[in-house]
């Protein structure tokens, strides 16, 4: 019997029909709505209403606030946990990376409320800290996301450009600021992009700890629950808008930061 053999685009084809399927058809069809009114016809008056009305351009910069606050403090918290992991001479630092990695494995839900009740005993009434526990919980979900990709980019750093620095009398906070801190901007960008971006949206962490409805995410699905369909594709449209502007921002700075690092080694 003969062997069967592809060819590249007959084994592209399964996934081609996913990406059609469950990527670009629901993004049609968001478009379509949004623009769109009850009677199908084309209209501008939702992206309008996007920019006029106060509780969405209220909830959007919440949101985004509360996604840089959220990043920052997952930044701070992770990068000196990954350096001392990456750096230090511990052994089998596999199985301290297995315990950062293991509350991702227990559900979802489980986590975030045995979370409200820890918050629950320390301060007592959740309501009267509604951001303080919104910056905690998405810290608690995404700080692993933050600490992974920073870990394999400084685990992977060349040993060698720490020594030359050393060599030629940098002092370790110089070498730090000038060739580790540097060098490990890759990762930083990586775990920005990972946190920052579902900060935005991840409405579920909020619900559950005080029922909140000002995250951008608790917006559209208020939108789509009432069936309002055409505004919460605009919203959606929006968002989704936003976060390609930043991704592909943070892409480029990342490819120019490359560059440069690869002409100065040069």
């Amino acid at each position: 019997m003969r062997a069967l053999r592809f060819s590249r685009k007959q084994l592209g084809i399964p996934y081609a029909l996913f990406l059609i399927l469950f990527v670009v058809a629901p993004l049609f069809i968001i478009i379509y709505y949004a623009f769109t009114n009850g009677e199908g016809k084309f209209t501008m008056a939702n992206l309008q209403g996007f920019f006029t009305d106060p509780n969405t351009i209220g909830t959007l910069f919440y949101s985004f606030v509360l996604a840089v606050v959220t990043t920052v403090v997952c930044l701070l918290l992770a990068y000196p946990i990954a350096y001392v992991l990456a750096r230090s001479s511990i052994r089998h630092k596999a199985v301290f990376v297995m315990i950062l990695v293991m509350p991702m494995w227990i559900n979802f839900t489980l986590r975030i409320t045995a979370l409200k009740e820890i918050l629950t005993l320390i301060e007592g009434n959740l309501a009267f800290h509604p951001f303080l526990n919104s910056v905690i919980g998405m810290t608690y979900d995404f700080l692993p996301f933050m600490i992974l990709p920073m870990y394999t980019t400084l685990s992977k750093l060349d040993v060698s450009l720490l020594e030359a620095a050393n060599d030629l009398g940098a002092s370790p906070v110089q070498t730090f600021f000038k060739v580790t801190l540097p060098l490990s901007v890759p990762g930083i960008i990586s775990g920005v992009v990972m946190v920052f971006l579902p900060s935005m949206t991840n409405y579920v962490v909020l619900d559950m700890l005080y029922n909140s409805t000002y995250i951008m995410g608790s917006l559209i699905n208020s939108y789509f629950s009432a069936y309002d369909w055409h505004n919460g594709s605009m919203i959606a449209l929006v968002l989704l808008l936003i976060i390609l502007i930043f991704t592909l921002c943070t892409n480029r700075y990342e490819e120019e930061d490359a560059g440069s690092r690869g002409g100065a080694i040069l």
